[in-house]
């Protein structure tokens, strides 16, 4: 007669533990922890590219079924393969591709998640925050920090009155992972423009800030980056220094009252690949997205290449490796979450050597 197997016995007296406490809302952690305390992180997050030249025909359709007053923003959302259905491009960050035509409305708002602009294709749009107007084109970068009104137009410029997409970026998966979203709808479609354009920058964008009534703010009090200024700086670094061996030229968009993000919650670059580039390998734990400026060159993450052009959009997730590298010169635009894991004290990276990715 053959003896009980213990460990089967073992592994059954287990299994009727188990669903005993499960009926307490209790369960194991060291059936868990390698997942729950990984040794490095294992995002479910791939890698993955958008190419605008696929995508804008769809946008173009989606403006002839649904108004922007309608769908209060049009946007087609990129949603990481790796996460479906979750709108979510990282499991922090949420992107898109807004569209608004020419004569159109996005009608005011506000809401607890703090939102970024970076202007992709077309000019003669505007974004109105908290009473101040700004015009909108092509490289811009644009914040509208938390809880305060803004509302989008369409009314042409210069005499050009044609569809304009910007990339929106939020930090929408933070809110709801913490139970904090709020949301507003105005008595109006449009605010009252109480402030004349350029007023925020005047006072706050050219090195210098008001001797009084000025506080620290959680976000940054200019709400428009003109890329003309970002692309000046970038070009001068260039032909004044020797590109970073995996960034090339790199910057950061500051809050200039506080030298830290333009909002809480999400970082913003703008970097230059000089023609030839080719950098070494760097990961960080900050999954970030780009949008492509100018020009074109690869990606590869993880041993994965992605060629990409103008206007695409790419992530990298959290912890993959990535090298950059450009045929011409290319400006990239990209924003993650790393003032939240600075702030927190869990960013980290690793700047590797140039040997190839296996």
């Amino acid at each position: 007669m053959n003896s009980p197997n213990p460990c089967r016995e073992v592994s059954q007296e287990r299994q009727r533990f188990y669903e005993q406490i499960r009926d307490l809302n209790l369960a194991p952690l060291w059936e868990s922890l390698h997942s729950l305390v990984p040794r490095e992180p294992k995002s479910p997050c791939v890698p993955a590219i958008w190419r605008y030249r696929d995508i804008r025909p769809f946008l173009m359709k989606a403006g002839e079924l649904i108004t922007a007053d309608e769908a209060v923003r049009r946007v087609l959302v990129f949603e990481n393969p790796g996460l479906p259905g979750a709108s979510s491009i990282t499991q922090s960050l949420y992107a898109g591709l807004q569209l608004i035509l020419p004569g159109e409305v996005a009608p005011s708002h506000r809401h607890m998640q703090s939102a970024l602009r970076f202007i992709v294709d077309g000019k003669g749009a505007y974004t109105t925050v908290d009473g101040e107007r700004t015009t909108m084109y092509p490289g811009d970068f644009i914040i509208t920090p938390s809880w305060t009104w803004h509302d989008h137009g369409n009314g042409g410029v210069e005499g050009v009155s044609e569809p304009v997409v910007w990339l929106d970026g939020l930090d929408i998966p933070m809110l709801r992972f913490f139970d904090a979203g709020f949301a507003e709808n105005d008595s109006v479609a449009s605010q009252s423009v109480t402030h004349p354009e350029g007023n925020t920058f005047a006072r706050y964008g050219y090195n210098m800030v008001p001797v009084k009534n000025v506080g620290t703010l959680a976000s940054s009090p200019i709400f428009n980056y003109p890329y003309s200024r970002s692309r000046e700086a970038l070009e001068t670094l260039k032909l004044t220094q020797a590109p970073d061996d995996w960034h090339g030229y790199k910057l950061r968009y500051v809050n200039p009252l506080t030298g830290g993000s333009p909002m809480p919650t999400i970082g913003t670059f703008m970097q230059l690949l000089p023609a030839g580039f080719t950098g070494k390998r760097h990961r960080s734990t900050d999954g970030t997205v780009y949008c492509v400026a100018e020009g074109r060159g690869r990606a590869c993450i993880d041993g994965e290449a992605f060629d990409f052009e103008p206007q695409d959009v790419f992530v990298v997730p959290s912890w993959m490796e990535l090298r950059l590298s450009s045929r011409e010169d290319a400006v990239l635009f990209s924003f993650s979450d790393r003032p939240m894991q600075s702030a927190a004290a869990i960013l980290r990276e690793a700047f590797l050597d140039d040997a190839p990715l296996g």
